[in-house]
């Protein structure tokens, strides 16, 4: 990795950025020491990655991945504009404990999206400048960021299909042809589940599955005894839990059917409300919404449960869904009860691991199977932690970041980025 600190001019067609430039107001270190932009990883190339995902949000795949990723090279991950009332477009630059460097571009109010891409365009421009950046790869998480980024040379692109986007509420009309673009630029292509990767494999000739892997001695912390969190202590059993983005995936009728003909269970569900109305959310006083929770919170709550659920709904949005969730919630030796997602049909119901329902009377008959089984059952969790040992987070890294390396070593020429003359 070149680490030169002698940042030479470089002219954009609509603007030009000189080293002294970058020193003012494009980036700006919110109370970061960047000294620590000087680190080096031997010759491993930087990693950019592209998501329409806030890295604070939620904790999920890009966090465990990029988190491991950043043990050994420069990460950045460019997320999604925000736009606001300044005058001028910024890039706002966070280091996380990982070492991971998170950029947020802020842009002003207003734009066309030609502009707004060409802003976004000039930002990472200057982020490449100041940080020197020069050997790297990409990792997209959305088709979307082609629009800023391929005037760039990266060694390799990486695709990590984790859902299929274009069926989601709100989604880009461009996003199917961004897509198929990307498909034609990438290197390597992840799915983040089979069912995925059974619809993608043929679009591309390196496509390969990682499906929903697991930390599982994070969450085995919900096995021992752990002191309630104060606005769970008080929910009655049976405790029914739920943790993850509540939006247009989520049965709603589902939930209200299941605490319509058990008031004696509380649904306790954790997570933001997004892209959905709140107010059409089922309203009951068995039903207890918990609001967002860090990562480090869930075995606190998990270990006062005593079914998990994973409540989806049947549609486009979760067609090719493989739920992170659900090798999270058995790593806590909970009971899971599940509509039939395909990713966890196959291969969890399959194995005996988790019970599959979808109308309110059968999910409730579920629920009671599942309780059950945490009683009477004391073979299961054994099956469960056999199944949960073949994979883990780190051997999901350690393979895809093999199959980069190998990406990378195939590069023939050497690539350009914005601080080369």
């Amino acid at each position: 990795m070149s680490q030169s600190k002698n940042l030479p001019v470089y002219n954009l067609a609509q603007s030009s950025f000189t080293k002294e430039d970058t020193k003012s107001t494009k980036l700006r270190w919110l109370n970061q020491d960047i000294s620590t932009l000087e680190d080096t990883f031997s010759d491993a190339p930087d990693l950019i990655c592209l998501s329409h995902l806030r890295w604070d949000f939620v904790y999920q795949r890009p966090q465990h991945l990029l988190t491991r990723c950043a043990q050994d090279r420069r990460v950045f991950f460019i997320e999604e504009p925000f736009f606001g009332p300044d005058e001028q477009a910024w890039l706002a630059m966070s280091r996380r404990d990982s070492g991971l460097w998170v950029a947020v571009p802020h842009l002003p109010e207003g734009l066309s999206q030609e502009a707004a891409i060409a802003l976004q365009k000039q930002l990472l421009d200057d982020l490449f400048i100041t940080c020197s950046i020069r050997d790297y790869a990409f990792w997209y998480y959305t088709p979307m960021a082609l629009a800023f980024t391929d005037h760039l040379q990266p060694l390799a692109i990486v695709y990590d299909c984790m859902d299929e986007l274009s069926a989601f509420q709100g989604a880009p009309p461009a996003l199917k042809q961004r897509e198929i673009e990307l498909f034609q630029k990438a290197d390597l292509v992840f799915t983040g589940g089979q069912s995925l990767y059974e619809v993608k494999r043929h679009q591309h000739p390196n496509v390969y599955a990682f499906p929903s892997s697991i930390d599982a001695p994070h969450f085995a912390q919900a096995r021992q005894p752990i002191a309630e969190p104060p606005d769970q202590v008080n929910i009655p059993h049976p405790r029914l839990g739920f943790y993850g983005v509540i939006d247009e995936r989520m049965d709603i009728d589902l939930l209200a059917g299941v605490a319509d003909a058990r008031p004696d269970w509380h649904l306790v569900l954790i997570g933001p409300v997004v892209k959905i109305d709140p107010a059409t959310l089922p309203q009951r006083s068995n039903i207890h919404y918990l609001g967002g929770k860090s990562y480090l919170e869930l075995p606190d709550y998990l270990a006062g449960w005593d079914v998990a659920l994973l409540p989806f709904a049947r549609n486009e949005s979760t067609r090719f869904i493989s739920p992170t969730k659900t090798p999270e919630y058995l790593a806590a030796g909970k009971p899971v009860v599940s509509t039939s997602i395909r990713d966890v049909v196959c291969p969890y119901r399959e194995l005996g691991l988790v019970q599959i329902a979808d109308a309110p009377s059968e999910f409730v008959a579920a629920v009671e199977t599942a309780l059950q089984t945490a009683r009477q059952d004391s073979e299961w969790l054994d099956r469960v932690d056999a199944f949960l040992a073949q994979n883990s987070w780190d051997k999901t890294w350690a393979s895809m970041s093999h199959l980069i390396e190998s990406a990378v070593s195939t590069v023939k020429t050497p690539t350009r980025s914005p601080s080369d003359p």
